[in-house]
């Protein structure tokens, strides 16, 4: 089997379920987006979360990508930075429990976290503390890292750190690596939106976005969009929320609806969930249809549960699940 390394922030989710939105109106945070929040603001939003039920997982884009797909056996490796604290070592303590390699560099900073507010309905918003993980540079990286793996997974928060991703892209391919890059959020492709067109256009082999995301880089419809990616790069990856997912490979397209489910809890996930199935498909060189099927299974498991942490049984029935659509063809 292909194997996948991820690079991406290293962040602790702190999870808080709301009974209204009031509170992301209490710190200027639009509903269903990623805001990065500095040390004073971070302090304000920690004394607020101490008085609410939090849940604590690891988190960051790319992390419950490769937390998904280690979940599946794909024995997933994962760069990234953190701080010598709790926080750290709870994240690099979880990797290794789970299956994830990790490459991580500890540096004098406190760890990111990505404070999570889960509205009813369960669409979340993210205010994200960074920390250690935007102090990774390009001189952390070392080949060794990318020895042994197929595909380098790029969660697109990273993107602003020019330097860094040019650098990550630029060995992946030197050591024969395809490059798989997820979006990230409409408004850090609308903020960036030339250098992600470039990275898309010349290094990238594999896209996904999400129905903001495709229009942010497109200026297009869902379907125009996915078009347009695909002419970039050898597989773009529409996800359009609850209606589904459009894929394209080598010219087919194909589409498959959400999977149904009777409460929807929490979001968040659902995106990296389902490029780890998408992908996990792709390194068993399953068809289209197979690898959205699977991805669609995922992402439709997740959202029924707070954060990343379904239950052992669960894993068990989607691996089994995964084996019904693998042998149908």
């Amino acid at each position: 089997m292909k194997k996948i390394i991820g690079i991406g922030n290293a962040l602790v989710d702190a999870l808080a379920t709301l009974q209204d939105d009031e509170l992301l109106g209490v710190f200027g945070l639009p509903k269903g987006s990623m805001t990065l929040i500095g040390d004073e603001e971070q302090q304000r939003i920690q004394e607020r979360f101490a008085a609410l039920d939090v849940q604590r997982a690891t988190g960051g884009s790319a992390g419950n990508t490769m937390l998904a797909l280690a979940n599946l056996g794909a024995a997933p490796g994962f760069i990234g930075t953190v701080g010598s604290d709790d926080t750290g070592r709870f994240f690099a303590d979880n990797c290794v429990a789970k299956g994830i390699h990790p490459y991580l560099v500890e540096l004098p900073k406190q760890s990111g976290i990505a404070y999570t507010f889960i509205s009813p309905g369960g669409q979340r918003t993210f205010a994200t503390y960074l920390g250690a993980a935007a102090m990774m540079e390009p001189s952390v990286l070392t080949k060794e890292m990318f020895e042994g793996y197929d595909y380098l997974y790029v969660e697109g928060y990273l993107v602003q750190n020019h330097a860094l991703i040019l650098r990550a892209v630029e060995m992946a391919k030197e050591m024969g690596l395809k490059v798989c890059l997820d979006l990230a959020s409409y408004n850090i492709v609308e903020a960036d939106k030339e250098f992600f067109t470039m990275l898309v256009s010349d290094y990238v082999d594999i896209v996904f976005a999400n129905e903001e995301e495709a229009r942010a880089f497109t200026g297009a419809t869902p379907e125009e969009a996915l078009t347009q990616l695909h002419e970039l790069c050898d597989v773009a990856v529409v996800k359009l929320g609850a209606k589904g997912a459009s894929l394209m490979r080598d010219g087919e397209k194909v589409f498959v609806e959400a999977m149904p489910v009777d409460k929807v809890v929490d979001t968040t996930a659902a995106g990296d969930f389902y490029a780890a199935g998408v992908m996990y498909g792709i390194t068993q060189g399953y068809s289209l249809r197979q690898c959205a099927e699977i991805g669609t299974l995922l992402s439709g498991h997740v959202i029924q549960v707070v954060g990343t942490k379904l239950p052992a049984e669960t894993w068990e029935a989607i691996r089994q699940e995964i084996a019904c659509i693998a042998q149908n063809g």
